[in-house]
């Protein structure tokens, strides 16, 4: 098989810095794991204002370093690209943090379960993805992961229907209660969109090298 570490050489470090990106996407998404078991309690942004920044930094090292490099195993545009998709992953559960913070009091009897344990598995392929394009351009392999990331991405739409039905539609909360859910509702699903948009860009540029 391709070997990407042959061709790449001193440029392994754009795998590096792309991996160390999508694990930023999974620790924040581990956050919210929290966030939903302690029933929204005492909230610490720290643990999502951190990968938020730290996948700020990756970007601009990303960034710096194709400025540097003038030959790449993948054209700048995709590296450029996919950088940015796994940027927006904790930028957004970020946003959905600090929305449970601005209305927990309105918010302890509202379960996130479904929704977050859908993102968990889009950030655990999507993840996994990362570290196999790391190994070289296995079209069967990121195939198949990125059509197990469309599942989950499929599911997570059918969840979010359940929910609008039962809780923002229900009419048994009141206004500012509703408007309140469904923007966090939407944002997570946001969430999985956006992890479903990286794994399209990986598989993309999986095709395209292959």
């Amino acid at each position: 098989m391709f070997s990407l570490q042959k061709f790449f050489g001193k440029d392994e470090q754009f795998f590096e810095l792309l991996e160390a990106g999508a694990r930023e996407c999974h620790s924040s998404v581990q956050s919210l794991k929290s966030i939903n078991a302690n029933h929204l309690g005492t909230i610490n942004l720290e643990g999502f204002v951190g990968p938020r920044r730290k996948g700020k930094q990756i970007s601009a090292q990303i960034t710096e370093l194709l400025a540097r490099v003038s030959v790449t195993a993948l054209e700048p545009e995709d590296i450029e690209t996919l950088c940015f998709a796994l940027y927006k992953i904790p930028k957004t559960v970020e946003k959905f943090a600090e929305g449970c913070v601005i209305g927990a009091g309105e918010l302890r009897d509202i379960d996130f379960s479904q929704q977050i344990s859908l993102l968990e598995k889009a950030s655990d392929i999507l993840l996994g993805m990362l570290k196999e394009l790391r190994r070289g351009f296995d079209v069967e392999k990121i195939s198949e992961m990125n059509s197990r990331l469309q599942d989950v991405e499929g599911e997570a739409d059918k969840v979010m229907l359940i929910l609008l039905k039962n809780e923002v539609y229900s009419r048994k909360h009141d206004a500012t209660k509703v408007m309140m859910l469904r923007d966090l509702y939407e944002l997570l699903e946001k969430v999985v969109d956006r992890c479903r948009d990286a794994g399209n860009v990986i598989l993309h540029i999986v095709l395209k090298n292959s």
